[in-house]
């Protein structure tokens, strides 16, 4: 943890066919635009063999670093961002909850705050339940969750457009193919999700 200066926070996310990499730059934008704390951006490994990914149509990986698990305890914060798999993380974020175990029995990652985005095919897809189920890794390390709630205010509340996204964090919809790409409406409510859990970080770490 940085007790003096700039808050690091850490964005680790996964992305297959790059909805979820598109709000980790706007919620990256949002954290970068509070002043005395910075994005950190790193992207968990694929687990998945590339022969599988071609037959998925999956595109190439953004070029980002891969997270290293021994070096995430001095963040200050962190942004968890994956897609669903049935409403819970995808076996890759999992992958690297999993390996956290030294950090657990240490106690490196208590007390720092961590807020979620996700994505879902379609309505009703899971995105409250996908966050809802990573919440034990949460408390297990002893970590703070700090959602957003409805502080992006009227476009939560709007029915004039199909909207990823709620109170419990930002978020968008892929489409059965993945062809629907993040909206305005849901990388505006990233980049807001980025500011204010920012400025939240930065009174936690006070």
């Amino acid at each position: 943890m940085s007790s003096a200066g700039t808050k690091k926070i850490y964005v680790i996310f996964y992305t297959t066919y790059g909805h979820i990499y598109k709000l980790v730059e706007q919620v990256t934008k949002g954290i970068n635009s509070v002043p005395g704390t910075e994005a950190v951006v790193l992207q968990v490994a694929e687990t998945l063999p590339e022969g599988v990914l071609e037959k998925m149509h999956a595109p190439p990986k953004p070029d980002v670093p891969i997270v290293d698990v021994h070096d995430i305890s001095s963040a200050d914060g962190f942004v968890f961002a994956f897609p669903t798999r049935y409403g819970m993380p995808p076996a890759q974020f999992k992958a690297f909850m999993d390996a956290t175990g030294q950090l657990w029995q240490s106690g490196a990652l208590v007390g720092k705050p961590v807020t979620f985005i996700t994505s879902t095919a379609s309505l009703g897809g899971g995105q409250e339940v996908t966050i809802s189920s990573s919440l034990p890794f949460v408390a297990a390390h002893g970590m703070i969750w700090v959602p957003p709630g409805y502080s992006f205010g009227e476009p939560l509340f709007s029915l004039d457009e199909v909207r990823g996204g709620s109170g419990w964090g930002a978020g968008t919809f892929a489409g059965p193919t993945g062809a629907r790409q993040p909206t305005h409406t849901e990388l505006e409510h990233a980049e807001h999700q980025g500011k204010y859990f920012a400025g939240k970080v930065k009174l936690l770490s006070a």
